[in-house]
């Protein structure tokens, strides 16, 4: 079992920046995928941005060039760094964690953080 812990969400005006944190309750070295989502209301949860265990990274378009994905193994966290925000930024942000246990995919979430970019 791992434990998600997000912080950093809040309110801001467009053109700022923002940092979310997830910690984990077990080595991120151990975890296949890190990854952060968002669900606006009324709209599916989506993938924002995801790190692997090799380091490669993916972005959704919409947080290309603005987000950054990064983790700090020696502190168990994973990081977004959110700039240049804008109003349909706005939503809740989960950070996941994708482990495979005898080839079994296994997903966590956390309970997510609120992001708020005014215009």
């Amino acid at each position: 079992q791992v434990q998600l812990m997000e912080s950093g969400g809040g309110w801001v005006q467009a053109g700022g920046s923002l940092t979310l944190s997830c910690a984990a309750s077990t080595s991120i070295s151990s975890i296949a995928v890190m990854a952060w989502y968002r669900q606006a209301p009324g709209k599916q949860r989506e993938l924002v941005a995801d790190l692997r265990k090799d380091g490669s990274t993916n972005y959704a378009d919409s947080a290309k060039g603005r987000f950054t994905i990064s983790r700090d193994n020696a502190k168990n966290t994973v990081s977004l760094q959110m700039n240049s925000l804008k109003p349909e930024d706005t939503a809740v942000y989960y950070c996941n964690a994708v482990m495979y246990v005898n080839y079994s995919k296994r997903d966590y979430w956390g309970q997510g953080t609120q992001v708020t970019v005014s215009s």
